[in-house]
């Protein structure tokens, strides 16, 4: 190889691999691949091991109506192909590997297939092999250019494994890509507002709900990428739960406060810690935050409170009441009921359930909500 074609295929080296970052890449480089080792076209397909169907993964220089003959017809027809179900990969062959060239020039699959290409003979190598299918990179020599020599063999064979390499390079970013997106939607469709935030407190990503909460400004605002309380008290309640200060991070467990928006809403904070390796970089997500507006937990959690506290019917409406309303006489006017009542209540449910203040009877309802709730059109933010 001179040096004008080492330099040339370092660069093809480069394509391959930039190929596998952008799939709008990749039929340029699978060009240049046929150009370099003396091609006129080029496929990458697939066959399965029990020779039940055929998949063209990629394509440079052949006609869709060729490329559908192929898979109908000549696929059974192309004498290379099934010779590398027995073959290691990266392992070239050419015609003459399989018969004399007068011979293939003979057969139907020449004359019908390969022929009115343009083309005089193919050479193919083997990409990847599993027990479920091959993978090979098939070029099709011009009549010009003479029969397949060593020096396209060789080519060929040199750009297998880097050819190889690039495919699983672009199926793990595609996974990785779908995966992140597939999660992204699914965070947008659920009516919590839920954001995950790095080391030094910066959100890294923020879900529909939790966007349209920030929008609102009641509870929290964002400036640049860091969240801001509209009060005091609410800005106190998050550094608290997060402890950001000082661009630190020491959350430990769960932990969950309530907060009061700028409108009177009430609103759950909950803040989980995320396992985090020390040597990762401070940008990384470090703690996922969940904001909920406290009406919602009776629709979430009623049942299965009582049961677990073994409330009676008119405990566990004083303490829904509690989370709703907050106050004992706006309970008893709510219920219709005395406030000696509700105080009587108020007390069982301390005692069942270990609390010492209303705030912490809503701490623990929250223990029991399911933050998953679907969006729906009629949805805004956390509500």
């Amino acid at each position: 190889m001179t040096t004008h074609q080492a330099n040339r295929f370092s660069s093809l080296i480069g394509e391959i691999y930039d190929a596998a970052v952008d799939p709008a890449l990749r039929s340029g480089a699978l060009e240049q691949v046929s150009q370099f080792v003396g091609g006129c076209a080029a496929m990458i397909l697939s066959r399965d091991s029990a020779r039940l169907s055929i998949e063209i993964h990629q394509h440079f220089g052949t006609d869709a109506r060729f490329r559908q003959l192929y898979r109908d017809r000549y696929v059974e027809l192309d004498p290379l192909l099934d010779r590398h179900l027995t073959l290691a990969p990266e392992q070239t062959i050419g015609v003459t590997d399989i018969m004399p060239h007068a011979d293939f020039l003979e057969t139907s699959f020449h004359r019908e297939w390969v022929e009115p290409q343009g083309a005089i003979d193919l050479a193919t190598v083997a990409l990847e092999k599993t027990a479920a299918r091959t993978t090979i990179l098939q070029v099709l020599r011009h009549r010009s250019r003479g029969t397949v020599d060593e020096a396209m063999r060789e080519r060929m064979r040199l750009l297998a494994p880097h050819i190889h390499r690039s495919q699983i390079m672009g199926r793990q970013i595609r996974a990785r890509s779908h995966t992140v997106d597939d999660l992204a939607d699914v965070l947008d469709g659920l009516n919590t507002a839920i954001c995950l935030l790095d080391a030094d407190g910066r959100v890294v990503h923020a879900n529909a709900a939790c966007r349209q909460l920030f929008a609102d400004a009641n509870l929290l605002a964002i400036v640049g990428d860091r969240i801001v309380a509209r009060n005091t008290r609410t800005d106190k309640i998050f550094r608290g739960l997060c402890e950001f200060d000082e661009g630190t991070h020491s959350a430990a467990r769960r932990q969950i406060e309530l907060a009061t928006s700028a409108d009177g809403q009430h609103y759950l904070l909950h803040a989980f810690p995320l396992k985090r390796d020390r040597s990762l970089p401070r940008d990384v997500a470090a703690t996922m935050l969940f904001v909920q507006r406290a009406s919602m937990l009776p629709l979430l959690a009623a049942d299965a409170i009582a049961a677990a506290f073994r409330l009676t019917p008119s405990e566990l409406r004083v303490l829904m009441a509690i989370i709703e309303i907050g106050g004992v006489p706006d309970i008893a006017a709510k219920l219709g009921i005395a406030e000696t009542t509700v105080k009587t209540h108020l007390g069982r449910l301390f005692e069942k359930t270990g609390a010492g203040r209303q705030a912490d009877l809503v701490k623990i309802a929250a223990g029991f909500a399911v933050p998953f709730a679907r969006r729906t059109s009629g949805d805004d933010g956390a509500a």
